[in-house]
Formats: C-alpha cells, structure tokens, sequence
C-alpha cells in the first residue's frame, strides 16, 4: 500500500512534461448564449444558463483581477555534494590516488515556486511565498504575468510560519498589488480559488471549496493552522494565494497530502491572519518577532480534565512554567488551565501557541486561567522569544521540570502498586531541571510534597505554588520504597 505523504509545493531540479496535442473547437463569436446570432451546442433552460453564466463571469473577474499581482519565484540554491563515501575505503577503484581526499563539489539547485505581491513602498514591490520557496535561495527572480523578469531581493524568512517575503524593484506604476482577506471568516464549503504555476504552468487558477479550516501540519515544525482545500495544488502552487469569491487572499498555498506526489484534493494554505503580523515584521526587521510569556503547554485527555477539575472546558494546560518568566512573574502557576487570552477563548494549544506569539513585545497581555475551580485573572508582559537559548538552558529554568499524569489502573498494574498508594504518575523528566536535580525519575509515583500527601494532578499543582516557599521536595514511590528526594532551594 503507498504511503500517503506530506509534500512542499515547489518545484526542484528538471521537470519533463510530456504534452499531446488535441484539436480545438473555435471559440464562440459571443459569450452571452442569448445574444442574437449565437446558438448554444445544446438546449439549455435560459434561466438556468444565465445563473450559470453569472457565475462564470463572477469567476472570471476573480481571475482577471487577481493574476496579475501573482508572480513566478525562480531560485537558485547553492548546494554542496556529498564526499565520495568509499574514500575511507583501503582500496581506492575509481581514479582518486589513495590516501588523497576530493573536496566536496559545489553546485547549483534550480527550483519554482510562486508568489503574491503584497506591499508596495515607492517603487519596491513585496512579494509574499514560501519559506521552503526562498528561503535559502542564494539567487532570486521574479517574474509577472506580463513576462517581465525581475530580480529579487529576500527580506526575510521564517522557518516555524514557513513564510519568506521577497522585493524587487519596479518603475512601472500599474502592477497591481493583491487585498489580502480575514481568513478567521473563511468557513468550510466556501468557493475559492488556488492560483500559481503549477508544473511550470504560470498564471493558472484551479476552483473548488473550502474543505477545511484549522487543520495542522502534524509532524512538522509549521506552527501556523491551515485552510484545507479541493482546489488543485500541484508542485510549483507553493506561495500562490489562496482566495475567495471577493478576490480576496484567504490563505498560502504551502503543502498537499498525497499518494502519488500530485494533487488529489488534499490541499493545504497557511492561514493569511497566521502571516500578516509577519509581512511587517520582515520589512521593519528582516525577521519575524515572536511574544513569549514563558509557559510549556499541554493538551489534556478528558479524563485528565477530569481529575484537574476543568470539566469540558476547552483550553491550554500551563503543564511547566519557566522560573523568572513573565508568566511567572504576573503570578501564573505550573498547573493552571488557560481559558482565554485578551477575552478571547483558547479553543487548542496550538490557537494558543499562535496568539502569544503574535503578541506585541511589552504589551500586556490578559490571561483567565482555572485554577483550583476557580477562575483567576493574570496580567503578564510580554517578553520576546529567544532562539539563541540551548534547549539545555531552557529545561534547567523549567519548573517542576517533570511531566505529571493520573495514576491510572493501567500504570498501577505496570508498577506492580495496589490502590494503597495515592500519588501522580511521572511520566517525563527534563534534563536538568529542577526535578531532575532531585532524581525524580520516569515510572515514579509522587506522594506528597513538601511532607502534604497529595493524590490527584489538581493537588499536586496546587501544592507547588511557590509563594512563601524557600525550597521543595517530594516524597517518591517505586519499586515498593517510599523515599524523600534532596531539597531544592528556590531562592
């Protein structure tokens, strides 16, 4: 059975493209069915065809005033080929001298993509596309409907929003530059439109609906949700817009699910809100700044929402929280369930992950968090996101630095425990963190902390409020002990 892939829209390398040649009919005289002198093939009720014609005219002014500001994206990548993997060998076959090494051969990377002029300064023109597109294109160009070719200069790229936007310079006034719609309006059985070059075809347009919205790239980095589509995406679509009725662009065409590497109606456009905060940021800054409050989040399974005492409500699980961070410092606590932010309702983890990284560095931002079956409101300041940071940096500032679940009949019967023991499960550790640092291990069972004896998620959480507390520890089971682990100092 094949597998069903995850592809980029861009075209690599040579592509052949075998056509046949069909003969056409000649064009109509007139395209209005009812006009004198004209006869339609075959016999339609009038008032059906011009319901029809109505919308082909619709679709044709979408088309016409769309394509003109949707470009071509032509790159050139500098790669490195691999040494020869038998240099190493004892016996040298073809032609090196042994004990003499080649130096890895540079070349260059052809690939396509498209893109959608955006922004016009003076006599720049922006052009928004892919990451994957250009990213890392060493040589770029740029070239319009109309068949000018231009260069192009990269801005900046973002790798997480897989966004990159590219300028070029113009002095021809009339190149039209395309609105950009509000895609949280865009709901699933809207018509729209994919355009782009696909398979080196510039200035197509595929029509179809919106299958989907808010789907995920699972298994990728991508952090931005994404409009699911019908309408054809083919390699080479990515960076086009999607858009809607209104000639507006509702999305980036960005990937498609595939068996056989081409379209099969499982299309996929980042959302345009995901990637406008992102336009400007490029052109004020060559990159794209992220807010950061300092907080891991989590997705709760229902029965975990349960014992947290959350009910069905939906949100984000403040599952660790960074010591000294904002979030910690406007008085958020590791185990706190994040209903909403600036009133508006955290739905996934994910709409969370958007919308702080969205945020305007030091403006404040309003939480409402559930905390111990209460709502309680958090003002934090945001910060921004630091990449520079190891992952080792992070985990040593993460608290508790271990990831805790309800000790379930499942995990009692791998440990071998009765329901004797009360506790919460430890299902991760992070590398030194705090709860490394006192040898809490994957597979513990935690008792109590700070001497208080605790037996769901909810009290744990509760119990490792900070406020007034100089240090911390737990009291562990397994392996049928029950130990104390060292003291950690907080301050």
């Amino acid at each position: 059975m094949k597998r069903s892939i995850l592809r980029g829209c861009t075209m690599w390398g040579a592509l052949a493209v075998s056509v046949a040649a069909f003969s056409l009919p000649a064009a109509r005289a007139s395209a209005d069915a009812g006009s004198a002198g004209s006869a339609s093939a075959v016999r339609v009720p009038a008032n059906a065809l011009s319901a029809v014609e109505t919308m082909q005219e619709a679709f044709r002014a979408v088309a016409d005033g769309v394509l003109p500001s949707v470009v071509e994206v032509d790159v050139v990548e500098k790669k490195q080929a691999p040494d020869n993997p038998l240099r190493d060998m004892p016996f040298f076959f073809f032609g090196e001298p042994d004990g003499e090494r080649s130096s890895p051969r540079e070349y260059e990377q052809h690939g396509l993509g498209s893109g959608v002029i955006v922004r016009k300064t003076g006599k720049i023109y922006y052009v928004l596309t892919n990451n994957h597109v250009a990213g890392t294109a060493t040589d770029i160009s740029v070239k319009l409907k109309d068949g000018q070719k231009l260069t192009g200069k990269l801005v900046g790229a973002d790798e997480r929003k897989d966004v990159a936007l590219v300028s070029f310079e113009s002095d021809d006034a009339s190149i039209p530059v395309a609105a950009l719609g509000d895609s949280d309006a865009v709901r699933t059985g809207d018509i729209c439109f994919a355009m782009g070059t696909p398979l080196h075809f510039a200035s197509s347009v595929t029509q179809g609906i919106v299958s989907a919205v808010g789907r995920s790239a699972s298994g990728t980095a991508n952090i931005s949700d994404f409009i699911q589509t019908d309408a054809a995406i083919n390699q080479g679509n990515s960076g086009g817009p999607l858009v809607n009725i209104y000639g507006e662009v509702i999305g980036i065409n960005t990937w498609i699910a595939s068996q056989s590497g081409g379209s099969q109606g499982l299309g996929f456009a980042i959302a345009i809100n995901n990637v406008k905060k992102a336009i400007d940021d490029f052109i004020s800054r060559g990159k794209v700044t992220y807010g950061w409050v300092g907080v891991a989040l989590s997705d709760l399974p229902k029965e975990y929402k349960k014992e947290l005492g959350v009910g069905d409500k939906n949100g984000a699980f403040v599952s660790q929280i960074y010591r000294g961070s904002p979030a910690q410092k406007g008085g958020m606590q590791a185990g706190d369930f994040i209903v909403s932010l600036n009133r508006k309702p955290v739905e996934t983890v994910n709409q969370l992950v958007r919308s702080v990284g969205d945020l305007t560095v030091g403006e404040n931002a309003q939480f409402e968090v559930l905390r111990g079956g209460k709502t309680v409101s958090v003002k934090v300041k945001v910060d921004s996101r630091k990449t520079e940071t190891s992952v080792e940096e992070h985990s040593a500032q993460l608290w508790p630095g271990c990831d805790v679940v309800p000790l379930t009949g499942e995990n009692r019967k791998q440990l071998k425990i009765d329901g004797k023991v009360k506790g919460v499960f430890v299902s991760g550790v992070a590398q030194k963190s705090p709860a490394a640092a006192m040898r809490v291990q994957n597979g513990d069972v935690i008792t109590a902390v700070n001497d208080k004896k605790i037996s769901t998620v909810e009290e744990f959480y509760r119990a490792l409020d900070l406020n007034g507390k100089t240090e911390v520890w737990f009291d562990v089971y397994n392996g049928g002990h029950t130990i104390a682990t060292s003291r950690y100092k907080l301050k």
